[in-house]
């Protein structure tokens, strides 16, 4: 769990995701085309993803995409694209430092 708090303090936006899934690729090119550089980690390529899987599991998700902003745990696709529709997932990212207006 520490390794994750580092992980996610450390940068704006910070996506956990598998490189082989759709949602995942969906998200990342959602806050790309935002302008966002998102720091991605890729859990069925890096060294301890699978540890870094679990211990995000703790936490809830089990699923990815898993994403964090301003080191807060948003949640997965569905939270994302519901603030997006809402209108609130644009100011969070510039509170968060991760878009500029």
């Amino acid at each position: 769990m520490d390794r994750v708090n580092i992980m996610v303090s450390e940068r704006p936006v910070v996506i956990f995701s598998k490189s082989s899934c759709i949602l995942s690729y969906s998200i990342k090119s959602l806050f790309t085309n935002f302008g966002v550089n998102p720091t991605i980690y890729e859990l069925d390529e890096i060294v301890r993803g699978g540890e870094i899987e679990q211990a995000l599991s703790v936490r809830g998700h089990s699923k990815v995409p898993i994403v964090f902003i301003g080191g807060e745990l948003v949640g997965g696709a569905n939270e994302i694209m519901s603030l997006h529709l809402k209108r609130n997932l644009k100011p969070m990212l510039i509170s968060a430092g991760a878009l500029w207006v």
